[in-house]
């Protein structure tokens, strides 16, 4: 494998939260080093970035392929190219697929074709109950051996108390991370809005900010009971963070995400009821949005996520209501991200802390890092080259982004999977 030598880039090291003009030298698919001044002397090919950044690829936990059952929706190969242009070295799939990703035996189907046809690093994640239907829990200790980093029923909140208590202690026992979607499922059934003037001006079902709120603590209160690893997928509500604050205070072993569209859209982005725009939870408030951001900076929230959810144009084009939540977001996570930075809301090396360190650090991966001997996983891109968005140009097979024809700044230049080029712009 050929060695590089990056020069004249711009690090983004989010390890040390620095973003400093230096070199990066990698080789046998490992980082060997990096500095300021002059690069080392090496046998390697030299790349001069021309001040653009390098930073560690992202690491995105909660990414929908639909194989099997829904390949014409996306699949390994279309996921994978997608993440590589947008700058994702690893994606963590979700198990809501058809079927679930239930049995050691579709995990292993699912990992023979991310293998064969991804060209980035994929990392599945296996249901924690049974066809996700939240009433028998799945063999997590056979999962963990076929490969699942993960267990979560993803928006299949598990209703049954007693269920959910048992799964966590035997994931505890696993030494296994459970990943939940925090909301009352009662509440937030058949919603698709947030409870406000704008729904009901707009005449939607809706449901309060407290549903996240009401699902977060009662998965606080079993993490009390239990002591698992949990990891709350989305939270985008002002009202969840006193309690995700006080869990961490108290020293559980609890970690949250946000994703990227909770974090650049509001609920009057769904206008006159768009449907790209329906995702799950809803859209929040204007509030909202900016306290979550403030969250992210602080380090409250550890990861954001692109929650990628190919949906067809079928499911799509129906009223709101009856639309399928969701929206790809693999290609436009990192400048949809930059909105923040341009905004001089979050830095680049806290960006990438929530994008790249802190998603591998909670998996346990070695990578999000410009570290020696951390995997040369990279994503070398411009943040401020400006560009319109034309979804028929993503490489998912699904084009539902709420970004579309929408004006964005930052585009990926190159991508690297264990220092081997996947993706460069033409």
């Amino acid at each position: 494998m050929t060695a590089l030598i990056f020069t004249n880039a711009r690090l983004i090291d989010p390890e040390t939260g620095t973003d400093n003009s230096g070199w990066l030298h990698i080789a046998d698919g490992l980082i060997h080093g990096k500095g300021n001044g002059d690069a080392p002397v090496a046998d390697a090919q030299v790349i001069d970035c021309g001040g653009k950044c390098l930073a560690p690829g992202i690491v995105d936990i909660g990414v929908k392929v639909c194989e099997p059952g829904e390949r014409h929706k996306e699949s390994y190969k279309s996921a994978g190219l997608a993440a590589a242009a947008g700058g994702v070295t690893t994606i963590v799939t979700r198990p809501d697929t058809l079927p679930a990703v239930d049995t050691p035996e579709t995990l292993e189907f699912a990992t023979r074709r991310a293998q064969a046809d991804a060209p980035v690093n994929v990392l599945p994640m296996a249901a924690l109950t049974k066809g996700r239907e939240g009433r028998e829990m799945t063999e997590i200790g056979f999962l963990q051996d076929a490969g699942a980093v993960a267990f979560t029923d993803c928006d299949h909140v598990i209703t049954n108390t007693k269920v959910f208590s048992r799964a966590l202690t035997y994931a505890k026992s696993c030494d296994a991370l459970v990943i939940a979607h925090p909301q009352d499922p009662g509440l937030s059934h058949g919603a698709a809005a947030t409870s406000g003037k704008f729904a009901a001006l707009r005449g939607l079902p809706a449901v309060s900010p407290m549903a996240e709120r009401m699902g977060l603590d009662r998965d606080i209160a079993l993490l009390e009971m239990t002591g698992a690893a949990y990891h709350a997928d989305q939270i985008t509500t002002a009202r969840a963070l006193p309690a995700l604050e006080r869990a961490k205070r108290n020293g559980l072993d609890i970690t949250a995400g946000t994703s990227i569209h909770h974090l650049t859209l509001n609920e009057l982005d769904v206008a006159d009821y768009r449907t790209f725009f329906k995702v799950k939870p809803p859209l929040r408030s204007e509030d909202d949005r900016q306290t979550v951001i403030e969250a992210v900076r602080t380090g409250l929230i550890d990861t954001i996520s692109s929650m990628h959810t190919p949906q067809d144009e079928e499911s799509k084009r129906l009223p709101f209501e009856e639309a399928a939540s969701g929206a790809v977001a693999l290609e436009t996570l990192l400048p949809a991200a930059l909105r923040l930075y341009h905004a001089d809301q979050l830095d680049l090396p806290t960006l990438f802390r929530a994008m790249a360190l802190n998603p591998a650090k909670r998996l346990g991966l070695e990578s999000g890092r410009l570290s020696e001997g951390a995997p040369a996983d990279l994503v070398l891109f411009d943040p401020d080259v400006p560009f319109v968005l034309d979804r028929f140009a993503l490489k998912s097979k699904s084009q539902n982004t709420p970004f579309d024809g929408q004006r964005m700044q930052g585009k990926v230049i190159s991508t690297y999977v264990a220092g081997k080029e996947v993706f460069r712009s033409s």
